[in-house]
């Protein structure tokens, strides 16, 4: 007998095609789309933004082809509470959030799952390039698709009621599948940057909520070289976009190594000095394969620190409540607020949020 599953149907190629595989299994599909945006924008800018009227219509008119009911669930506050105010205070605290991460956590796999299970349904299916066998999470076949990232904060029993449709095909062959199943969406450009920053300018967006707040720019021996409008404005390894006054003597440009909200410094150096390789995390989550007592020491253990960011080699020791990642080359650009998640070759073992690193 097959399943009751819900099918988040965001509007794009992917959701489109995970929920026609789902049905053409045999299971009972349902389509649903999340309503995020309180004052939805008629239109797309080109592949930003998403949760438009557009993307809307684009969703139900694929279920229609996929023959599913559907229906629009407004889960705007939730979102503007969870994922918009948390993506801004973070930021104010000096920090980097990722919010497709948080989305996944507190919207996708939390509210909605949530609901889904108190209606009777079995499982969620996302379009989410990721493979999951068995409720263990792994890396998708398509590299440079791969979502399993921003879903290492799940819990296993969420896994235990989600389904990836898509984790061994390449997003050529969704595209191909799609324009087969005679789905509109299948051309349809990728949504990128923050979904709900649809103009792409982030420190606009900050600025706009936090307000303009003139600071120093300094360099590693405090020394005033520029100034800014707001510390928020920025995040480690950043380098364009700094209004410095003193060039470095050396020519070499500058990137941003802190930041500092209480006296709203920014604090600036050179790129070898980003250079990190142990690691400080809390609020670890465990949601692979059962660790065995020599996992730390496994030579295919390694951590990826951002979306689609580069993959290292690491030891990692769990402390009271948090974590330390040793890895084997130095890492640049690693932010606090950040996710560090674990991977024991291809597969998810496990994630913690970033706190320091140095």
């Amino acid at each position: 007998m097959g399943l009751r599953v819900l099918a988040a149907m965001s509007g794009g190629v992917d959701s489109a095609v995970a929920a026609a595989r789902i049905a053409e299994a045999g299971h009972d599909v349902t389509g649903v789309h999340l309503a995020l945006s309180a004052n939805p924008q008629s239109h797309r800018t080109g592949a930003r933004g998403c949760c438009t009227v557009e993307d809307s219509r684009d969703a139900r008119r694929a279920a229609d082809v996929i023959g599913i009911p559907f229906y629009i669930w407004d889960m705007a506050e939730r979102f503007q509470r969870d994922v918009v105010e948390d993506f801004v205070s973070e930021y104010a605290a000096g920090r980097t959030p990722n919010p497709c991460l948080r989305c996944n956590e507190k919207i996708k796999f939390a509210a909605v799952l949530d609901r889904a299970l108190a209606l009777g349904f079995d499982a969620v299916a996302t379009g989410h390039h990721a493979k999951l066998a068995d409720g263990v999470l792994s890396r998708s076949v398509d590299q440079g698709k791969d979502q399993s990232y921003v879903l290492g904060v799940l819990t296993r029993e969420q896994l235990a009621h989600a389904i990836f449709p898509l984790g061994d095909s390449t997003k050529a062959e969704v595209r191909e599948e799609a324009a087969r199943r005679g789905l509109t969406v299948a051309d349809k450009p990728d949504s990128h940057d923050i979904c709900f920053i649809a103009d792409g300018d982030t420190r606009g967006f900050l600025a706009d909520r936090l307000g303009a707040a003139e600071g120093p720019i300094v360099d590693q021996r405090g020394e005033v070289v520029g100034s800014h409008q707001g510390a928020h404005g920025f995040t480690v390894g950043q380098r364009k976009g700094l209004r410095i006054d003193r060039p470095a003597s050396d020519g070499r440009p500058r990137y941003v190594l802190s930041i500092e909200p209480v006296s709203n410094t920014v604090t600036v150096g050179p790129r070898s000095a980003l250079e990190v390789t142990t690691i400080s995390c809390a609020g670890p989550v465990w949601n692979g394969p059962a660790r065995s007592d020599d996992l730390t020491l496994s030579d295919d253990l390694t951590v990826q620190l951002r979306a689609h960011g580069e993959v290292y080699r690491c030891r990692f020791e769990e402390g009271a409540g948090g974590l330390t990642i040793e890895l084997d080359r130095p890492a640049t650009g690693v932010a606090a607020g950040q996710a560090a998640v674990l991977y024991s070759g291809a597969t998810v073992i496990g994630s913690a949020t970033i706190v320091s690193a140095g």
